[in-house]
């Protein structure tokens, strides 16, 4: 919204109106804002949490310092969600397709998390919302965020081409100029809408239609499948690594600094020239978004950093890590997740592990087994007498080792 009025401002030739129209202002913005929301704010929504009585039941498992969580402010994810959602209103261009589609996913997975932790906490039914529920709405973000990408007209990724380059049937020879120094033309030409990036290898891309024989006539019946399959894949490892202080919001601002790099690179022609990464038009103001997203992420990590003074509950984890999906598919970095969200992918696969192996085990033993001490992994390391802030500090170190070769992979191959 201040987007427009300094737009306007600008056109009378009002004294710094103009600044509002570099990406860089309005993401450092971005940023300061969702902090001073989310810390300034967040006092005040915790305290309310705290008046309403709206604290976390803790099964006790036998883990250090577990019992004393109990009581501990829940749906904190609230805080979040409104330091994402505020700064983007109002710095970011709002009939951006990008931003329409990360603001409706944010909304609608913060919508699920929030009626299963208002299950748990109001009708005292652990369980909170059930399991097919929540798959059902993941499912619904998954089918409008993979058919806006796939349908809309406003999508548009741009492939580096040479100066000799033939052009196949139906490409679209697009030049982009650039003014510095001196004026530069950079030639593209329109990819379709299933090409997306891929990690070591010589061009960088992959295009899904390979998976249909190179069909792409009904791309979507593969493109969407594979976004619903990454949402709800993401966002329940989000929600599975949230169970240690800081350690879903530490991993996951992160990430989001990852992917804010990603996103500026792959939306500025230039970059995307040196680095010859796919082009995307009009992505830039997705890192508006994610500007605001680190930024509520680490001032949401000011309480709930050991020991946590709230927790996000289901509100902030399945939210954020369907941001993390969204945001990654629609630059077209969705293959780079499982190295850039490591940490949750081995949280998710230690859960897998330990219950496929102690279901084999107990059909061929006639007793269970398992690999680890407890499942998920940080479960593990508590049980061998690690502090819970040590645990974090480290899986902190690992995210930020992933994240810097997940930037690394856009010029290794």
């Amino acid at each position: 919204m201040l987007y427009y009025l300094f737009e306007f401002l600008d056109k009378y030739n009002m004294p710094g109106a103009g600044l509002f129209s570099y990406i860089s202002f309005r993401s450092a913005l971005a940023l300061i804002f969702s902090l001073i929301i989310s810390i300034v704010f967040g006092k005040r929504i915790i305290a309310r949490l705290q008046r309403q009585q709206i604290g976390e039941t803790v099964r006790d498992l036998g883990l250090a310092g577990q019992i004393e969580k109990t009581g501990t402010p829940t749906m904190g994810g609230l805080i979040i969600l409104g330091a994402i959602l505020i700064p983007t209103l109002l710095l970011a261009r709002l009939e951006n397709v990008y931003v329409i589609t990360m603001i409706l996913a944010t909304v609608w997975l913060g919508m699920i998390g929030f009626i299963d932790d208002y299950i748990k906490v109001f009708k005292k039914n652990k369980e909170g919302l059930k399991g097919r529920f929540k798959v059902v709405g993941q499912i619904g973000v998954g089918l409008i965020v993979g058919s806006v990408l796939y349908f809309s007209d406003d999508v548009v990724v741009h492939k580096r081409v040479s100066d000799d380059y033939q052009l196949k049937e139906n490409e679209k020879l697009v030049t982009h100029q650039h003014i510095n120094s001196e004026r530069q033309s950079f030639k593209w030409v329109e990819t379709d809408e299933m090409t997306t990036t891929i990690p070591f290898v010589k061009d960088n891309e992959f295009n899904y239609k390979w998976l249909l024989g190179g069909d792409s006539s009904y791309g979507w019946l593969i493109f969407i499948p594979i976004v619903i399959f990454i949402v709800i894949a993401v966002s329940n490892g989000a929600n599975m690594t949230d169970g240690l202080d800081g350690l879903a919001t530490g991993t996951s601002a992160i990430v989001g600094i990852a992917l804010a790099v990603l996103a500026y690179v792959s939306s500025h022609v230039r970059f995307s020239d040196y680095l010859n990464v796919m082009y995307i038009p009009f992505a830039e103001e997705l890192v508006i978004f994610i500007s605001a997203f680190v930024g509520a992420c680490i001032g949401f990590l000011w309480y709930n950093s050991y020991p946590a003074q709230v927790f996000m509950g289901d509100t902030g984890s399945l939210a954020i890590g369907g941001i993390i999906a969204v945001f990654a598919i629609s630059i077209r970095k969705e293959l780079l997740i499982p190295v850039l969200c490591g940490v949750f992918l081995i949280e998710n696969l230690s859960v897998m592990l330990q219950v496929g192996y102690f279901k084999y085990s107990r059909r061929k033993y006639g007793e269970g087994r398992r690999i680890f001490k407890m499942a998920p992994l940080h479960h593990h390391y508590q049980k061998s007498g690690l502090h819970e802030a040590k645990i974090v500090a480290r899986f902190w170190i690992l995210a930020v080792l992933l994240a810097v070769v997940t930037i690394v992979t856009l010029k290794v191959r």
